[in-house]
């Protein structure tokens, strides 16, 4: 299903482009493009067909702003081919758009960049009590699956608890969380989600876990349900910090939550940062301000 997507040096990036390493960083800083990932020794490694597709817009004679502009729109081509294959019905060419996809990207960006733009087109569109989004939810789920299976063991010690409270399979809000579970692992962590209507054997699940953090997902179960799933889990796990993914804040007595990104990329940043910041030693309280501000004030809190 995958293939090894084809990376380039800054040396090497510059060398297709015919502009020094300076210019290529100059414009990465300027216009956000090409965006290069970043290796363990945080050395940049740009995506072979992004810096391809900027180098056919430059050799038309574009400026460098149209140019860019240009190569976005050719890479964006493979989300309007996923959209129309779900749209259709058609698996292969969905697979195959997902193939193209993965040809220039990595997986995150793959997901990120062009199947939950598509899922998200997708359910505005037609919505969510409809067949052709339960077509492209159904594929979706399984997509992800199949690449959860080739995701690495964990190679990190963090556990991340998700509190599963969406809607099942056929809920945008489950995909983002199956999409979060994606990332985190792709990142080393352990995962482990779980329904919030379960509180049966919870403590036991979580003494075998030893979660660092827990994230509240999803806006389906009642605010009831949630902090009754919430507290069992504090009480077993112990003084954990909570986050809220895809739901707004509780409207219950309970302990300080705060909210995290709708972006699955963006989340899971966050989460890691959480975590590596040290917020698995205390979960303060949270005032209406923390709620608020977000993970940045947590951070800064505890590292004061």
């Amino acid at each position: 299903m995958q293939q090894r997507v084809r990376t380039l040096k800054t040396s090497e990036a510059a060398q297709l482009l015919n502009v020094s390493p300076n210019t290529l960083r100059a414009w990465e800083r300027r216009f956000g493009y090409p965006k290069p990932a970043r290796t363990a020794g945080q050395h940049r490694m740009y995506t072979h067909g992004e810096v391809a597709a900027l180098r056919d817009a430059l050799q038309e004679g574009l400026s460098i702003s149209s140019a860019i502009s240009r190569a976005q729109e050719s890479l964006r081509a493979d989300t309007q081919m996923l959209t129309g294959a779900l749209s259709a019905y058609e698996l292969p060419r969905a697979d195959a758009a997902m193939v193209a996809a993965l040809s220039l990207r990595n997986v995150d960006r793959a997901v990120d960049e062009v199947l939950l733009p598509s899922l998200v087109e997708l359910a505005a569109k037609h919505g969510e009590d409809s067949a052709p989004w339960s077509f492209a939810a159904q594929w979706a789920e399984d997509w992800l699956k199949r690449v959860q299976r080739m995701t690495p063991p964990a190679t990190r010690r963090m556990g991340i608890v998700i509190g599963d409270a969406t809607g099942g399979a056929l809920d945008l809000q489950d995909l983002n969380v199956r999409i979060l579970e994606l990332f985190l692992a792709r990142a080393g962590a352990r995962v482990l989600t779980l329904p919030v209507s379960g509180v049966a054997g919870l403590g036991e699940a979580l003494n075998a876990f030893r979660p660092d953090l827990v994230v509240l997902a999803g806006s389906v179960d009642s605010d009831e349900d949630v902090a009754r799933w919430a507290y069992r889990a504090r009480i077993s796990a112990g003084s954990l910090p909570v986050t809220l993914f895809h739901r707004s804040t509780l409207r219950v007595p309970t302990t300080g939550a705060y909210p995290l990104s709708s972006s699955p990329s963006t989340a899971h940043h966050e989460i890691l940062a959480l975590i590596d910041g040290g917020a698995r030693t205390e979960a303060p309280t949270m005032s209406p301000a923390d709620v608020s501000a977000g993970p940045e004030r947590v951070q800064k809190r505890n590292a004061s």
